[in-house]
């Protein structure tokens, strides 16, 4: 590797590809806000550092392990540990690992996860070969001597990439003892918590009252009702709220939002205790419960954000012996303009309450999300997600919104990760796309430069501060 093209993803086309350098240069050192992802506070609390190239880029990223599975390396191999205690067990070598993923470095090319990984290799790390089987030993050697410096400690790198705001995403069960501590430190930014309540609206998952349990006893006080359930979510969302939080997190397979009955929302809490809800039962409980967090997000202004489309845990085997986000999950269809019309009628038109909306489903953007975000105040359109935060998955959102939407109804770039040394590169490489893009716009005259130069910046950082009340 001999260093990464400075136009790389940018049109071949020379007018667009000139107008893009300009604008890239004009927003590829702002400040990173990173407003949704899932990076463990813990990193950052305790500063130690990084063990090994192995833990830190592979064993924890789901799109390794995904593509790697998918081309029959055994996730035992790279590092993943079977929770049903069978053999085989998983690889404790790292550089065994390490040379499992670089012998299939091939199957990553033309892939969002190859730009990234180069990114680190070569802006974070400073590695200058390219990684094959021959070389693996010596890139991995080349990154512990770096991890091994105080410079390559989490919160030197926090600084280094200029991040000025990392928000996390925590059960709402969460102590926050990791936040409280760095509120004491200085980063140079802001580490805040996001509220994600999910596992107490699954009311026909197994483990439903262990989750009540532990609301509970993170403070929730006494539950044993939906009412008293939603009271303890309110409090809890305060506690939030006092570490920084400015955000809610919601996922689900389908957006339905429906205010039941309190009788009806209590029968169903009721068949909960008893180990009795069905999975029908559950959706129209968290159809409720989506209401409800609407309801509060009015009165605290916790932005609430929500995450459609992901059949979760598709491969049954693995989730079984591995567990979740090991790369089973995958899209699916579905629906925003009747199943959102309960909320967005009770709240869409409120300023005081503000929705981000994610999914995995592209059809939607044109068709059914971009035409919403353009007519309620309330909400915005999220960033592409997931499967789509890629060149071309960036592009198509744009080109498939801005025209109904503008960029004014969208909620700039979140990078959604845990790998933590990789959210420069995501952010780079959208910055980069969305320079393109403009670019493209300029050279059919559609806007002008200066235009242009306003609209690169609020994509890459004045959308996201805004949306998510960060100001």
């Amino acid at each position: 590797m001999t260093g990464l093209h400075e136009d790389r993803y940018f049109d071949p086309d020379p007018v667009v590809r000139q107008h893009a350098r300009v604008l890239y240069d004009q927003s590829r050192a702002l400040p990173i806000i990173s407003p949704h992802g899932h990076v463990d506070p813990a990193i950052l609390a305790s500063n130690d550092a990084f063990q090994d190239p192995a833990s830190l880029m592979i064993t924890p990223d789901h799109y390794i392990l995904r593509m790697l599975y998918s081309r029959g390396v055994p996730l035992e191999s790279l590092g993943v540990a079977p929770i049903d205690g069978k053999p085989p067990h998983a690889e404790r070598d790292p550089r065994k690992i390490w040379q499992t993923f670089a012998d299939h470095w091939q199957l990553f090319r033309a892939t969002p996860t190859r730009a990234w990984l180069e990114y680190e290799l070569r802006e974070v790390f400073g590695i200058q070969r390219e990684l094959d089987s021959a070389s693996a030993p010596l890139v991995y050697d080349a990154i512990v001597e770096r991890l091994q410096s105080p410079e390559f400690r989490p919160r030197a790198l926090f600084k280094r990439f200029n991040i000025e705001v990392l928000a996390t995403t925590d059960a709402a069960s969460d102590t926050l003892e990791h936040h409280k501590t760095l509120r004491n430190v200085e980063l140079g930014g802001r580490v805040i918590p996001t509220l994600r309540p999910d596992a107490l609206f699954r009311i026909a998952a197994p483990g439903w009252s262990a989750e009540v349990a532990r609301l509970e006893h993170a403070g929730g006080g006494t539950i044993g009702s939906c009412a008293e359930l939603v009271r303890a979510l309110a409090r809890r969302r305060a506690d939030f709220k006092a570490m920084g939080a400015t955000a809610t997190d919601h996922a689900i397979v389908i957006p339905r939002t429906e205010r039941l009955k309190d009788s009806e929302a209590e029968r169903l809490f009721t068949k909960a205790g008893q180990r009795a809800a069905t999975e029908d039962d559950q959706a129209r409980f968290e159809a409720h419960l989506l209401m409800e967090m609407a309801r509060l997000s009015v009165d605290d202004g916790l932005v609430m954000q929500l995450h459609a489309g992901s059949l979760r845990d598709h491969n049954e085997l693995v989730h079984r012996r591995f567990g979740a986000d090991r790369g089973g999950d995958i899209p699916v269809a579905t629906e925003f303009t009747r199943n959102l019309r309960p909320l967005l009628n009770a709240y869409g038109n409120d300023t005081r309450f503000q929705l981000i909306v994610f999914t995995l489903d592209e059809s939607t953007y044109s068709r059914e999300l971009a035409p919403l975000a353009s007519h309620y105040p309330a909400m915005l359109l999220g960033a592409p997600w997931w499967f789509h935060d890629s060149i071309e998955g960036l592009t198509r959102f744009r080109r498939q919104t801005t025209e109904t939407a503008g960029i004014g109804n969208t909620a700039g770039f979140t990078d959604d990760t845990r790998a933590f040394c990789s959210i420069p590169a995501r952010h780079d490489l959208a910055r980069r796309v969305d320079a393109n893009y403009l670019g493209g716009l300029v050279a059919r005259h559609v806007i002008d430069m200066a235009e242009a130069s306003e609209m690169a910046k609020a994509l890459a950082y004045d959308l996201a501060r805004r949306a998510y009340r960060l100001t």
